[in-house]
């Protein structure tokens, strides 16, 4: 009797634990596929436009931070207004980041007139700012790299998880964003909602 109890007991904790185990790894699954997902933009903060932004705009400002370029010199986000700006957060421990480095570095060449804002989460630990400068020089990226040095900016947009990617329009306002890697159609897309600018 008690060891035909013990047996039944064991069976309904194997059963429980298999179904934690499927539960827990679907839940898993989820959460890493709304990460990663490439083609993963944001709706718009609101559906107003301002037909004389000459892009998309909204009523949702983008929050200001402060960091600081590769010579050490203080910059604003608001320092660009004026200026449509992509604004992308990574790491060099970032596999993902690393992934989609290459698409934001065509398109800065691609659209000089906007502002991209390459913001490296610089911890002074896992991330330091001689780690993130070798591996952009050694890369041969172009784009502008900023350091993040005091961790304002992430405080700013919450930045739980790298990459993530903010496209803000010339008059200051967020217009769309993405959380997990982008690919280039939908950085290209991103680009487009702050310019007003279609491929032909």
């Amino acid at each position: 009797m008690d060891i035909m109890m013990k047996k039944n007991i064991l069976w309904i904790v194997g059963i429980v634990c298999t179904v934690l185990l499927f539960t827990g790894a679907y839940f898993l699954y989820s959460s890493l596929s709304k990460t990663y997902a490439p083609d993963k933009l944001a709706e718009n903060q609101t559906d107003k436009t301002d037909n004389s932004s000459n892009g998309a705009s909204s009523d949702y400002a983008a929050p200001d931070f402060t960091v600081s370029t590769p010579d050490g010199k203080d910059v604003k986000l608001s320092d660009y207004l004026g200026k449509p700006v992509v604004l992308n957060f990574w790491a060099t421990w970032c596999y993902y980041c690393k992934e989609e480095m290459p698409d934001f570095n065509q398109a800065y060449q691609k659209y000089p007139d906007v502002q991209f804002l390459m913001v490296n989460a610089t911890d002074g630990q896992r991330e330091t700012e001689q780690i993130a400068k070798d591996y952009v020089a050694e890369q041969g990226f172009t784009f502008p790299v900023f350091f993040d040095k005091t961790q304002q900016a992430v405080s700013a947009y919450y930045i739980s998880g790298l990459p993530a990617t903010f496209f803000i329009d010339r008059n200051g306002n967020l217009v769309t964003y993405a959380n997990g890697m982008l690919d280039a159609a939908s950085l290209e897309k991103g680009i487009q909602l702050i310019t007003g600018e279609t491929n032909d």
